[in-house]
């Protein structure tokens, strides 16, 4: 099912062969709590969340990695708490190498901006998608994302406003962090690649229902070298694999805040 049917499976786009996963109203790890997130609904299907947004998320997909990129960057964050880039000037990194470690550098760093909280705000999510997406597909994701995060009982599920925001007093969290990516498949101008990742998403607030919990996924994307650049054409998700949680006590939800706030999410990795 495509997410131009409007169905959550789809958050960050692909075509019907892709499913992903979007987070639920009832997550669990609370920081601040013991319980673990429950099984997944159809509300949650990414990045986001991606993901994905495990959507992509893709990325999966996980955004057209060129100079116009820089119109997501973070001049309206504080010093300090921009993503960074290879540069540090650009939130989306771009011009990887045409080789397969370019191709996997493309598909860890793709679903890091597909599965981030910018994918909530429609201006940086066209931005992203324009970005990480061939242009032969950006277009068909962009309709279809704007469908998927204009849910009102999607939004509402996890806790945020109609237009994408968080409720005051709480900060949204929605970051991929990747722990290895795998090339399955290379071919000059076309690969395959799984990332391996961890993501953080939910609410930090005293109030929320919907806590800050943490997931992990492996995306497997389909690349084209096209324009100079690697493009996301499709992605698919699948949970795990799943390390075993230590016997750690879980942060505040104020300090959970003042992380997300002072440590900015990274941009490049690999």
């Amino acid at each position: 099912m495509s997410p131009g049917d409007g169905n959550d499976d789809d958050l960050y786009g692909g075509t019907g062969q892709t499913r992903t996963r979007l987070p639920d109203g009832g997550q669990g790890d609370m920081y601040g709590g013991t319980a673990r997130r429950p099984a997944r609904s159809s509300s949650r299907s990414l990045i986001t969340v991606v993901g994905v947004v495990v959507l992509l998320v893709a990325a999966i997909a996980f955004a057209n990695r060129g100079d116009d990129a820089s119109s997501d960057g973070a001049s309206d964050k504080k010093p300090g708490t921009s993503p960074t880039a290879p540069t540090g000037t650009k939130a989306v990194a771009s011009g990887f190498a045409h080789d397969e470690q370019g191709a996997q550098s493309a598909a860890a760093n793709y679903a890091v901006a597909l599965g981030s909280a910018e994918m909530f705000d429609k201006s940086r999510r066209h931005s992203i998608v324009d970005s990480v997406y061939a242009p032969d597909v950006a277009a068909d994701r962009q309709a279809s994302l704007d469908k998927v995060y204009a849910q009102e009982a999607f939004l509402s599920s996890i806790g945020l406003n109609k237009d994408g925001s968080a409720p005051g007093g709480s900060t949204f969290v929605s970051r991929i962090i990747p722990v290895g990516t795998k090339a399955v498949k290379f071919a000059g101008d076309s690969a395959t690649v799984d990332i391996w990742y961890s993501s953080l998403f939910g609410l930090a607030g005293t109030d929320t229902k919907n806590p800050v919990s943490e997931s992990w996924f492996t995306n497997t994307y389909e690349l084209r070298w096209t324009g100079g650049d690697w493009k996301v054409t499709d992605f698919q998700q699948k949970d795990g694999p799943v390390p075993v949680g230590r016997d750690q006590r879980a942060s505040t939800a104020d300090d959970m805040a003042k992380a997300v706030e002072q440590y900015g999410g990274f941009t490049y990795a690999r």
